[in-house]
């Protein structure tokens, strides 16, 4: 018998930030200290205590009220206390790169625990690989798994869509988009540059195991356990363990 998923309103925090030592998650905290709406309980995650202590310090010289944030030690490779903390929170998000590498069992735990998870990833081969091992159990429990939450979608997409607002919305629309930046790489971004590079056939492997799966869910709801079976018979090994058929 499946353990029953605790219903969001009775977990401890809204909002665990995974990842809060590193860089990115450094910004995401000092934003989240400053910008946090009254009542909001959240807590800081990451491996080290002396590290996330140092964190919590520069977010007390922000606002004093967070001399006392909650501070959770945990490793991202740590499935048993990464479900112990994902079934704590409504949120967690996670800045802890390069996802291939470290991202999967907190995206295993949210699906899981059904707790909503949030990144940043740029990784494509992670979201799609994501997307065919955990949609259906996310999508079961109520998690609701968010990717690419940061510069590799954000601007575009906030871009995009004022831009759109501008414009007449009864003439047909095409729009092209320019970034230009003097910015220059954290280090997990320029590992998993590295990491996409490097796995260019995995990564097309995992776009066509996504574009299976999101054919087999088109055609489920409206077709025969015979149609079932043959979809599954001529999907590829990957997409049929990924269904867990």
């Amino acid at each position: 018998m499946a353990k029953k998923v605790q219903p969001k309103i009775e977990r401890q925090y809204d909002i665990v930030l995974f990842g809060a030592t590193g860089f990115t998650g450094g910004l995401t905290a000092k934003y989240l200290a400053a910008h946090a709406p009254a009542g909001l309980r959240w807590a800081i995650a990451g491996r080290s205590e002396t590290k996330l202590a140092s964190v919590r310090r520069s977010l007390a010289a922000i606002d004093s009220k967070w001399a006392d944030l909650p501070l959770i030690v945990v490793d991202a490779t740590d499935a048993e206390t990464l479900g112990e903390v994902a079934a704590s929170t409504k949120v967690i998000c996670t800045t802890v790169g390069p996802y291939l590498q470290h991202g999967e069992p907190l995206v295993a735990a949210c699906a899981a625990k059904g707790t909503d998870y949030v990144d940043l990833t740029g990784e494509p081969e992670f979201v799609d690989t994501m997307y065919v091992k955990y949609h259906d159990l996310a999508k079961r429990n109520g998690a609701r798994i968010v990717h690419a939450c940061g510069f590799d979608s954000i601007p575009h997409d906030l871009g995009a869509w004022w831009t759109v607002q501008q414009l007449d919305s009864a003439k047909p629309i095409k729009l092209r988009g320019v970034v230009r930046t003097g910015a220059g790489f954290s280090g997990g971004t320029y590992h998993s540059a590295l990491d996409q590079l490097a796995r260019s056939g995995q990564m097309r492997q995992a776009m066509q195991a996504v574009r299976g799966v999101v054919i087999f869910h088109a055609h489920v709801d409206h077709a025969g356990d015979a149609f079932i079976q043959q979809c599954l018979l001529a999907a590829p090994a990957e997409l049929r363990a990924g269904l867990g058929a």
